[in-house]
């Protein structure tokens, strides 16, 4: 199984996604009978590994998806013999997580003595950091639940979707999330100010501002010190979703400056499993008053009390700042990463992937009918293959391009909508992604693109 591991990263250039054939779907089922290691190893051989998500390929930009790391492979060996359960108690896991999340604190420039907690991703970290802010103007709240209390969060227009469904799910609504109009790219702060004074002369509770680091669909910054200047005139909770473009913090200028003002953010939100690489799944919550994340969480029942010394020693434990009781590992993949590759590498990665961002964009201006939905700002470029077609001729194209690529293993892209146009788009959080690649996956597209008359 290790070799055959080892072959599928060394190999990775020659194993772009394919769809999986009816057989092996069919043999999946799960069977009465049990079978010994040899046979699992050559089935996960053949039906497991070929059939990946694409993510791993280097022509893979897709959505914002991460590629791993070989250090995975590594810190999952010894995650899997360990079996270690960081919810707490005394072990060498979770001392090594509190390293993680002082690491990243300082990365994001938040304030000495701020908390966090590894989780899923950025949509589990996002229900954390709310719920913190919640408890914030409503401390009675997971007394007695928020009755009929009117809270209000703000956003720009294109905020992710983990916005929306945390405000569902902790019973807010998405009603109550007001969407703030976008001026070149970023949240118009006088809107902003004028849309919190309507709330509050109709009754509402303004409590919560979530700014972008990396909007989903251009890989646009609001201007976070902007935003937390409103947010401390106003009173409001300041949350950055910065599931991957909180990462230009460790990367070379000019991108590095585009999330300048993270570290006055009331919490973060943030994936390791994108553009830091690392295996799936890893996300990270940071929030810069302790007390308040503390107060949002713990409740220890009799049988995890804590005690001075033995395994139940250790505090603080993990599961009194988050949802989770029962956690895997996550910090020893982040861990073994960046002892293992170092800091500096990880910078020059992030910095490469927005030169191949802004190299597709020169690819496509050079193309007479491609054209840009705007200038990249950081690792994402969104365009379309034929702008001398109709909006309808031309997303019709785009999509079946998008297509017609994922399913030959040339290249894979999103779409996303944009002036009206479904349109190629490409996130590029690949560190396996050279010129070549880039250079050889827009002539694919301008070759399909020739094919329309």
């Amino acid at each position: 199984m290790l070799e055959a591991s080892i072959d599928q990263l060394q190999q990775v250039a020659e194993r772009p996604w394919q769809e999986v054939p009816e057989a092996v779907k069919d043999g999946y089922v799960i069977q009465a009978t049990g079978q010994g290691a040899a046979e699992m190893v050559n089935r996960i051989t053949n039906e497991v590994l070929p059939y990946h998500g694409g993510n791993i390929h280097p022509r893979f930009w897709g959505w914002v998806q991460g590629t791993g790391l070989a250090s995975d492979l590594i810190a999952g060996m010894a995650g899997a013999v360990i079996n270690a359960n960081t919810g707490g108690r005394d072990h060498g896991a979770n001392y090594m997580e509190r390293a993680v999340i002082d690491w990243t604190r300082e990365k994001m420039g938040m304030p000495e003595g701020s908390s966090g907690v590894l989780v899923a991703g950025t949509s589990q970290a996002t229900v954390i950091a709310f719920q913190a802010a919640r408890v914030r103007v409503m401390p009675e709240v997971r007394k007695f639940g928020q009755g009929s209390a009117q809270l209000t969060a703000y956003a720009g227009e294109g905020i992710h979707n983990a916005t929306r469904k945390a405000l569902e799910l902790m019973g807010i609504g998405f009603e109550n999330l007001r969407l703030v109009p976008l001026v070149d790219g970023q949240m118009d702060l006088a809107a902003l100010r004028q849309q919190v004074a309507q709330d509050r002369a109709a009754g509402a509770k303004p409590f919560l501002l979530v700014g972008m680091a990396g909007s989903v669909d251009l890989g646009t910054y609001d201007d976070l010190n902007g935003l937390a200047d409103a947010a401390a005139e106003e009173d409001l909770w300041l949350h950055v979703d910065g599931a991957f473009g909180a990462w230009t913090r460790i990367a070379d200028e000019p991108w590095r400056s585009l999330s300048d003002g993270i570290g006055r953010a009331g919490s973060i939100a943030l994936d390791f499993h994108k553009w830091m690489y690392v295996g799936y799944d890893c996300g990270m919550v940071l929030i810069a008053d302790e007390p308040a994340h503390r107060a949002a969480f713990a409740a220890r029942p009799s049988y995890l009390e804590a005690a001075e010394r033995g395994l139940a020693g250790g505090d603080p434990w993990f599961c009194d700042y988050g949802i989770d009781l029962s956690r895997g590992n996550r910090a020893l993949k982040v861990w073994t990463a960046l002892e293992m590759y170092g800091e500096e590498a990880f910078g020059a990665a992030i910095s490469d992937n927005c030169r191949m961002a802004s190299l597709m964009a020169a690819e496509v201006e050079a193309r007479p009918n491609m054209r840009l939905a705007a200038s990249v700002v950081s690792n994402v470029c969104v365009f379309t293959a034929r702008a001398d077609l109709s909006a309808e001729a031309q997303s019709v194209l785009n999509s079946e391009i998008a297509q017609a690529l994922q399913e030959s293993g040339e290249a894979v892209f999103s779409t996303t909508r944009a002036q009206g146009v479904v349109m190629l788009r490409a996130a590029i959080t690949n560190h396996r992604t050279r010129e070549q690649d880039i250079t050889d996956a827009i002539a694919a597209v301008a070759e399909l693109a020739a094919r329309q008359v």
